[in-house]
């Protein structure tokens, strides 16, 4: 999942990013309020980690310039401020969740993977189902009919992505934005080879195929052929 990460705390900001990734999710990060907008008007996030107190916009401002523009991305507010009042303001002024500093890791990627099952698939726990496939989000495993599959990072990225859009017809342009970030240098044809690298792995072995082609638009994951 591509998320963008807003915070000023140059440490703290490039460890989070890495443990994201880390954990396979794509992550564009800045510093300030005026970068965030920029980011975040840019492109299409599944998940906004914003912390209030920054430079040249609060975070607070730039979350309300978001929702008046229509922008329904999740946002966990981060800040150091801890009393109910500033609570109740982040959370009236459109935030998802809040999550107050110091904040474990763990604690954060555990709110990442909550606002993450509310879109656009309903699910009350880590578990992705297709047909026979399953996909457990914690355990960063793939199944299929009894078999564990062995996924890059990138291939993982991938097929969550096509999972949770399931029956939905997925764009290369709307895949893309949501596996890579701005820093990435993408090739025209990159999709597909990472669809082909997926369909070896997920559909070859089996009469059901699950990834199909949309000739001319993208592609799309559905149980039926």
């Amino acid at each position: 999942m591509r998320l963008l990460l807003v915070e000023d705390e140059a440490d703290l900001r490039n460890i989070t990013v890495k443990r994201l990734t880390s954990e396979g999710h794509s992550v564009d990060s800045c510093e300030n309020g005026e970068d965030a907008l920029d980011f975040a008007l840019a492109t299409e996030y599944d998940v906004i980690i914003l912390d209030i107190m920054l430079p040249k916009i609060d975070g607070l401002t730039v979350l309300k310039v978001l929702r008046e523009k229509g922008q329904k991305t999740p946002v966990i507010l981060l800040t150091a401020k801890d009393s109910v009042e500033d609570r109740v303001k982040g959370l009236d002024s459109g935030a998802d969740d809040y999550l107050v500093k110091p904040y474990s890791y763990q604690e954060l990627s555990a709110r990442v993977r909550t606002l993450l099952r509310r879109q656009p698939m309903n699910l009350i726990s880590n578990i992705l189902e297709v047909s026979d496939m399953t996909m457990d989000l914690s355990a960063h495993t793939v199944i299929r009919a009894g078999t564990l599959i062995n996924l890059s990072q990138r291939e993982y990225a991938l097929l969550e992505v096509l999972v949770r859009n399931k029956n939905v017809v997925m764009s290369r342009d709307k895949i893309e934005q949501h596996i890579w970030n701005f820093d990435f240098a993408n090739g025209s044809n990159i999709i597909d080879v990472y669809i082909r690298y997926l369909r070896k792995k997920i559909d070859a072995d089996h009469t059901q195929k699950l990834i199909h082609t949309i000739r001319g638009t993208g592609y799309v994951l559905k149980d039926d052929n």
